[in-house]
């Protein structure tokens, strides 16, 4: 007797290797730090995480704005986040570095 073959659907496919849109987050970037990463809109790999994770992820991406970035506030949406908040892999995000002047 044979068996019935199981064609695999789409979700059954490992996603190794392949990066869909939805595992990409984008993170709007400003001032010396846009100008530090050549673009102001970064992108990475993303699934979710804390800020923190965010942190360590867009300076592994982007080696050039580790200093500042350190500095710097991310707003989740509309809000300023702490480190330990979650960063959901849909997220609105931007990072704020500091400013100065008088």
């Amino acid at each position: 007797m044979q068996r019935p073959h199981h064609e695999p659907a789409f979700d059954d496919e490992p996603r190794r290797g392949r990066v869909s849109h939805e595992d990409m987050l984008r993170v709007a970037l400003f001032a010396g730090m846009a100008d530090a990463a050549g673009t102001r809109q970064a992108e990475i790999r993303w699934r979710g995480g804390s800020v923190a994770d965010l942190r360590a992820a867009l300076e592994a991406a982007y080696p050039a704005i580790g200093g500042l970035l350190a500095r710097s506030a991310v707003a989740i949406g509309n809000r300023y986040a702490a480190d330990e908040a979650e960063v959901p892999a849909t997220a609105d995000v931007a990072i704020i570095p500091p400013v100065s002047g008088g």
